[in-house]
């Protein structure tokens, strides 16, 4: 339900994620056995739409434990740094990096809050700053972490956001054709569901959540307004996982509606660059 911001909401979703962490680290959705095996964990857009990584640095903001952000470090990223407020997500994720013999100078992890990037990693800036999905509906101020966001981008580089489309939050849960939540609603969603996306059966103590929803227009300005200048907005007719029981599973790993129903984007891409200084 929609509810005014509690004022213990930063305490509340961190437990919620510590708590989560042994379970998604143990569990068949993140495949860790398969992911130290060589399995990619990055989607074959995102790959595509960022490009050659080979040689350059990437930060990854909000990156629970690590497996996109050490994937990066696979496609060839000389050096790549995760950064979440889940100290137990980031000790995982050092973990994973050790168990692939990846040295701290190659793939380094840092417990802080997202607002507090630019005082928490290792360097001033990056050739590329990721964040990857159900990232942004954990913050409350988009335009504070598109600041804090923009300022690690590099002369040259860029920033690159793959998330989850805003409006598949506004429709309803069962069939996904009927508007039924405001698209621009200011207060965040409060719920209390236990378990986890990735494991829905789980027995879980800290069930409460605070989140927030961004319309893709605030999302895109905010960067802009930092300085950066917008190369694409891509939006996507497909979901990673079954948003709604209509879905329908393809030969991709992708789901979408069943043919003959309208399409709606799923999914949204956005890169945006900061200019060379002349």
């Amino acid at each position: 339900m929609y509810a005014p911001t509690p004022d213990d909401w930063y305490e509340t979703n961190r437990a919620r994620w510590d708590e989560r962490v042994p379970i998604h680290a143990a569990g068949e959705f993140y495949g860790l056995d398969a992911f130290l095996a060589g399995r990619d964990a990055l989607r074959a857009f995102e790959v595509e739409e960022v490009g050659d990584v080979t040689g350059r640095t990437l930060l990854h903001l909000q990156c629970h434990i690590g497996v996109d952000t050490l994937s990066w470090a696979r496609h060839g990223a000389a050096q790549v740094v995760g950064l979440d407020f889940s100290e137990p997500a980031v000790e995982t994720a050092r973990g994973l990096a050790r168990s692939l013999e990846l040295t701290p100078e190659r793939a380094a992890f840092v417990a802080a809050d997202v607002y507090d990037a630019a005082q928490a990693v290792p360097d001033s800036a990056y050739d590329i700053v990721y964040t990857g999905f159900g990232a942004l509906n954990w913050l409350p101020d988009l335009r504070r972490w598109a600041e804090t966001a923009a300022s690690l981008v590099a002369p040259g580089g860029f920033l690159y956001v793959a998330e989850f489309h805003p409006l598949t939050e506004c429709l309803d849960d069962e069939t996904g054709s009927r508007i039924t939540y405001d698209y621009f609603s200011g207060d965040p969603w409060v719920d209390e569901s236990p378990g986890t996306y990735a494991d829905r059966h789980a027995t879980t103590v800290h069930n409460r959540s605070v989140e927030w929803q961004h319309p893709v227009g605030e999302v895109v300005s905010t960067l802009a307004e930092a300085g950066l200048r917008i190369e694409f907005l891509h939006e996507h007719d497909a979901s990673l996982f079954p948003r709604y029981p209509v879905l329908e599973r393809h030969r991709d790993g992708y789901y979408r509606f069943p043919a003959g129903r309208p399409r709606i984007p799923m999914v949204y891409s956005v890169k945006a660059s900061r200019p060379i200084d002349r």
